[in-house]
């Protein structure tokens, strides 16, 4: 399934064992020597009950032995070990429990059992609280004794570094209302710890009138709704390490309380016990994570037999979303409840064996981010039948098998499913949810890759290529420092009041909803302008126009930053030959990509705070791992296509490994120049030599005309050198040298001591001139249509090659420097205009 649940706490495996050791250990000592409540008779472990979950991860239980005596204890799940806290020498109902972060407190709420109540002279309360020192066991206080259930719960500092000298003990009470009771401590010999306050305990009224409460362990948040004007308003408290507590939000929401029960979420954990006394008409929860997002999940019982519909909250994002899923002929009656599963990114709502749904709260913009799966389906058949009670820490407990579970995702079912899904919505779905929470990310980008080159074709909504690199980056780079993932992109696809001054997750809650109510489209960083200003470098560098030294220097600087960045982290050799060679058009992008992405972080962030060069490693760290990526790509093609010792060079057919390799490369071309982002230095040489090796002439040259194949001087250069002059190599090389840029030809002609060569500059001697004599005549005012028609004849045209020469020379002697011999040049042109004018038959036959 897509989940994976781990146990990480079994109350019959974890304490039943214990609990019988302990037994038997009592039974044999001597009767003066026993613990109360540990009878050496069979405990009756029927009444074994779990009550509650600390913050800490310390796991609360009370059991009844054959005297009905009720016993405490604890479990921690980190040690893995068990602990008595306490017992009582009578038969007590226990509503709710809970113990001090250092266990020297225990507060209880129990329901007197009939007989305890039946003195009609010395009438008692139907339910009692009481504070217990247990560290040692000394005194019991009574702090409520009221006919209402009572839910209690002490608070733990997030910051434990002042445990002392003071505990804070909520009170939640039937009838609607919270208390907050502040508890003195003192510490005497031999450890003995005590209670200060010999008299009423100081307490605060923290809520009035509420319907619904929730308790969030891990943060010491409560949450609640009021009814105000039949309309309900959602609340939060947030509770800090000393006693004062503050109001941080309230907003309405559209949820509807039709009965006046009380809903309690998790403050206590067994749901066997007193479910009845709280109402089962509403299943709401509210989830928070460490990025700032809020949501509220609701859904409430309908008549409806056929449907079942849910609502979603993005109050970070501020709007909501209903879903709807059909089920078919079964009645909601039959039905279990709704399950809500906080998992941090993603919340997953699901009911076992209709429909697993996992949605997205970091961009739920998109529903294609959001997996989607109903009716029968593979993923969904292990899920637990019973609802899940969703706790912090990724934590779930279920009612029914009393097991702790931890709720991680399934990596290899997540793949599984990327691999056999069809839809290209729920592959989106699935490649980011894998990005997001999977492990060993090497391994883990290696199958993803392998995915890709498989289905690179078949994906007709997005670029897996383009939407791996983007989603990848994102996931691993862009929530390490707070907002970026907000000025960085998310995806390929393009398709209120707050609270100030507050740290820590209400900082980020706040910066969420500022990003909603401020956003405008230039907050995320995109390529366009990198893509304008490297394209207008490349053609000014063609022209032979340069800028600035200082800002070429600045800019490869950035360049040569990245690759040792990118050097520093690469452990395994690389079996594709790339980084041999400089490529400045790959690093003049590359460093560009680092000078504008630092500059647009550093406009939109508070420098101040994050620290200049956290951006800037940031920014280093973006970009290079955008390479390795695209290396792994090749990686991943080279190993496939069993190309581990292929040498680069030009001679010799092409393999079908090499021709699956070259369109593998050609997709990844395709893909990167739509983005506008670097390629690995020696890419461009590499993808030319697979395709000298690979196509044929036509073919090639096609491809170098259309722009698609880039010809490097580094490339060109080892072609003359690896290829011999049989005839069909010279065709090759003479098409070649013949398309190179004006820059390259320069060097390249002085290094090929070959004829062809010498034709090649000659012929552009002849173009260079032609087309500055016709820029010349043209702005003259002599008549123009002469010279097209007297052109023809070689006499006249040895004749202005003659005349611009001798002009060039005179205004200029040292421009151009291609040495050049008048009589081959003359040669040249007759053999040209014949070929023109389909003279070279009728002159090869005579």
């Amino acid at each position: 399934m897509l989940l994976q649940l781990s146990a990480a706490f079994d109350l019959h495996q974890d304490v039943v064992p214990w609990l019988a050791q302990r037994l038997y250990a009592e039974a044999a000592a001597p009767v003066a020597g026993r613990r109360a409540g540990l009878d050496p008779v069979e405990n009756n472990y029927a009444t074994l009950h779990v009550v509650n979950v600390e913050r800490n991860g310390k796991v609360i239980y009370s059991c009844k032995d054959s005297k009905r005596n009720v016993f405490f204890g604890l479990y921690d799940l980190q040690t893995k070990k068990n602990e008595h806290l306490y017992t009582f020498e009578k038969d007590l109902q226990v509503v709710s429990c809970s113990v001090n972060r250092e266990k020297t407190l225990l507060a209880v709420s129990f329901v007197q059992s009939a007989k305890e109540t039946r003195n009609e002279l010395q009438p008692a309360s139907k339910s009692l609280t009481l504070l217990v020192e247990i560290h040692p066991v000394n005194n019991v206080k009574v702090l409520k004794a009221v006919d209402s259930c009572i839910w209690v719960q002490f608070l733990y500092p997030i910051n434990e570094r002042n445990p002392f000298p003071e505990s804070h003990l909520l009170l939640i009470s039937e009838e609607k209302y919270i208390e907050q009771f502040h508890i003195q401590v003192f510490r005497e010999e031999e450890n003995r710890v005590v209670i200060g306050n010999s008299g009423q305990l100081p307490r605060d009224r923290v809520v009035e009138d509420f319907v619904w409460a929730q308790w969030d362990m891990s943060e010491q948040r409560l949450y609640y709704f009021i009814m105000k004007k039949s309309e309900s308003i959602l609340k939060c408290i947030q509770f800090y390490a000393d006693e004062n507590f503050k109001l941080i939000f309230e907003v309405p929401l559209d949820i509807s309380f039709c009965d006046t029960g009380l809903t309690l979420v998790n403050f206590g954990y067994e749901e066997s016990q007193n479910r009845e006394l709280l109402s089962k008409d509403l299943n709401l929860r509210v989830f928070t994570s460490h990025t700032g997002s809020l949501c509220v999940c609701y859904n409430k019982k309908l008549d409806a037999k056929e449907q079942v519909s849910y609502s979603v909250f993005y109050l970070h994002k501020g709007y909501s979303k209903t879903f709807t899923a059909d089920l078919g002929t079964l009645e909601y009656q039959s039905m279990k409840e709704i399950t809500f599963l906080n998992l941090d990114y993603y919340v997953a709502v699901y009911l076992p064996g209709h429909f697993f749904h996992l949605l997205n709260i970091q961009h739920p913009d998109l529903l294609c981010y959001s997996l989607f799966l109903t009716g029968k389906n593979e993923q969904m058949s292990l899920f637990p039948d019973g609802p899940l009670q969703s706790l912090s820490g990724a934590l779930a407990w279920d009612c029914c098998s009393r097991k702790l579970f931890r709720v991680s995702f399934n990596q290899s079912s997540l793949l599984h499913l990327l691999w056999s899904s069809s839809l290209d919505y729920e592959r989106l779905a699935v490649l980011h949810c894998v990005l997001a929470r999977g492990r060993n990310p090497k391994v883990l980008e290696s199958q993803i890759i392998r995915w890709i080159f498989e289905n690179m074709w078949t994906c007709r909504a997005f670029d897996p290529i383009q939407e791996f690199l983007i989603a990848s980056l994102y996931w691993k780079l862009c929530l390490d420092i707070s907002n970026t993932d907000k000025l960085l992109p998310y995806s390929s696809l393009h398709s209120w009041n707050t609270v100030q001054s507050l740290k820590g997750y209400w900082e980020k809650l706040n910066s969420n909803l500022e990003y909603v109510r401020n956003s405008k489209p230039h907050l995320q960083y995109s390529n366009n302008v990198v893509s304008r200003e490297w394209r207008n470098l490349i053609s000014e560098e063609k022209r032979g126009k340069r800028r600035s030294t200082v800002y070429f220097r600045n800019i490869l600087e950035n360049a040569v930053k990245v690759i040792s960045n990118l050097e520093t982290r690469t452990i395994e050799p690389r079996l594709a030959p790339l980084f041999q060679e400089e490529d400045n058009q790959q690093r003049l992008l590359m460093g560009l990509m680092v000078s504008e992405l630092k500059e647009h972080l550093f406009r939109n962030l508070p420098v101040q705070f994050i620290g200049k060069k956290k951006i800037e490693q940031l920014v280093l760290d973006y970009v290079s791992k955008m390479l390795d990526l695209l290396c792994q790509m090749l990686e991943t093609s080279w190993r496939k296509h069993n190309l581990h010792s292929w040498v680069f060079h030009f001679d010799g057919r092409g393999s079908a490994g090499e021709f699956a390799v070259f369109h593998t490369m050609t997709q990844i071309l395709d893909s990167v120049n739509k983005m506008c982002v670097p390629l690995p230095p020696g890419f461009h040489t590499l993808y030319m030599a697979l395709g000298v090796r690979c196509l044929p002439l036509h073919s090639l040259l096609r491809y170098i005309d259309d722009g698609v194949l880039l010809l490097t001087e580094t490339g060109v250069l080892k072609l003359l050198k690896d290829l011999d002059n049989t005839e069909k190599n010279e065709k090759l090389k003479f098409s070649i040298v013949a398309r190179l840029p004006p820059f390259i030809m320069q060097k390249i002609s002085q290094l090929w001591d070959h004829p062809i060569n010498s034709h090649i500059i000659s012929r552009n001697y002849v173009r260079r001139l032609l087309q500055k004599y016709k820029r010349q005549s043209l702005n003259s005012t002599s008549d123009k249509s002469s010279f097209l028609i007297e052109f023809l004849p070689l006499n006249y045209l040895i004749e202005v090659l003659t005349e611009m020469e001798t002009t060039r020379q005179a205004l200029n002697p040292f421009e151009g420097c291609d040495s050049v011999d008048t009589k081959f040049v003359e040669e040249t042109a007759l053999k040209q205009t014949m070929i023109l004018l389909n003279l070279q038959k009728s002159c090869d036959n005579n």
